[in-house]
């Protein structure tokens, strides 16, 4: 790279990535084939519209990419032939918010009701938030977890839904650990007369590699990022029931977006492939498997992780109940190169800016070539640093030791 700058900075964070050890649930590492999709030739074609029916010329090649990328989305998720017919996809939003903004912007009338999961709780702000666009629009109705067990109670969303009738409701979350029953919010969703609305941004991979319920069967509409659990791209999807497809095809272009990211497309194609490999289910269960393994160790450890434990690939750790907030957790653990983000706990009675606790995911570590092994070694590195039994400088050689020993994707 003739910038030197530039490439000095690349540099510096590859260099970074891989002697820290990365727990930051929502990251990955994308293979060598993402990436060179990423930088091809397609960041050059600019591609308004939709596959044969764009905007300007030259669009013969993209058109096909576009189609084959649809057609890859469809066959990974959607598993029965018999249901491929049922459902609709557009591959071309530009991340995860504006997809979520999409959907909104085509089936929920403003200023129209959105139940989502509370963001102190585990969800996300474009389910609703305030301070997010669509909690300016729309009125959420929040949903959270019970007090004591840190789960959904679903007899009380169903009771909320029946009394707040929201237009759509959404299942998901960025900070819930557990498995989301699709049926019973199918259940609630019909007994509301509101529309089931699946963000699965952080679990799509698990669903593509089997280790986690699919909302298929029981979703309107299904978005998720493509980065993640799946190991793709910065991009997302949506999917929908075919009744919906035109509305949210309006809605992303030219109700929200100009021309779709060619190349980010390419690159989600490639991780969708990927994805459909028997490697790849092998990978999703081993995400799963080392994130249990590591909220049990720091449990063993004396940490309390809410709600128990996991199902997924992520899971919260209240430092708070040792006295150490979320914010001082999270430095402390990046000064030894322990990469972690602070977060709130259901109930939290402190400032998103300092929170409880500390979200830990298991991601990024799984595809560098981590086992439970490691897990347990991660884990007694955490516990060291929170509660400063060994002295930070022999901390950042041991964290350092230990991830440049898995370096794979890069």
């Amino acid at each position: 790279m003739k910038d030197k700058a530039i490439q000095n900075l690349v540099t510096k964070e590859e260099k970074r990535q891989k002697e820290t050890i990365n727990l930051i649930a929502s990251e990955n590492v994308v293979s060598r084939d993402v990436r060179e999709a990423l930088g091809s030739v397609l960041t050059n074609k600019y591609a308004e519209g939709y596959s044969k029916l764009r905007y300007y010329g030259g669009n013969s090649i993209v058109d096909e990419l576009e189609d084959l990328t649809k057609e890859r989305a469809l066959k990974l998720f959607v598993r029965q032939p018999a249901d491929l017919r049922e459902w609709s996809v557009n591959i071309q939003p530009y991340s995860g918010s504006p997809a979520n903004l999409a959907v909104y912007h085509a089936l929920v009338p403003i200023s129209g009701k959105i139940m989502g999961m509370e963001l102190s709780m585990g969800g996300h702000l474009t389910h609703g938030h305030r301070v997010s666009v669509t909690g300016k629009l729309w009125k959420q109705v929040p949903y959270g977890v019970d007090k004591k067990t840190e789960k959904i109670d679903y007899e009380s969303l169903l009771k909320l839904a029946k009394q707040e009738k929201p237009n759509i409701i959404v299942a998901g979350a960025t900070a819930y650990s557990r498995i989301i029953d699709f049926k019973k919010f199918r259940e609630v969703a019909d007994a509301s007369s509101a529309i089931l609305m699946v963000d699965m941004s952080h679990f799509a991979g698990l669903v593509a590699g089997g280790a986690y319920p699919s909302p298929f069967p029981y979703a309107d509409i299904i978005t998720t990022t493509t980065h993640k659990t799946l190991r793709g791209p910065r991009a997302a999807m949506i999917f929908s029931k075919q009744k919906y497809a035109k509305a949210i095809d309006k809605a992303v272009f030219p109700g929200l977006q100009g021309g779709p990211h060619m190349n980010a497309i390419a690159a989600v194609a490639v991780a969708l492939d990927e994805a459909s490999k028997p490697e790849f289910k092998k990978y999703a269960k081993q995400i799963v498997k080392n994130a249990q393994a590591l909220a049990a160790e720091l449990k063993k450890l004396g940490w309390r992780i809410v709600s128990g434990g996991t199902d997924s690939h992520l899971f919260l750790v209240d430092t708070m109940a040792q006295d150490i907030s979320g914010k001082t957790a999270g430095d402390a653990l990046e000064r030894v190169g322990i990469i972690v983000n602070k977060n709130t706990i259901p109930y939290d009675a402190r400032s998103p800016v300092d929170p409880s606790g500390i979200r830990i995911g298991t991601p990024a570590m799984t595809t560098r070539g981590m086992k439970e092994k490691e897990m347990k070694q991660i884990a007694i590195l955490i516990n060291a640093t929170l509660r400063g039994t060994k002295p930070e400088t022999t901390l950042v050689k041991e964290t350092k030791t230990l991830a440049k020993k898995f370096t794979h994707g890069y």
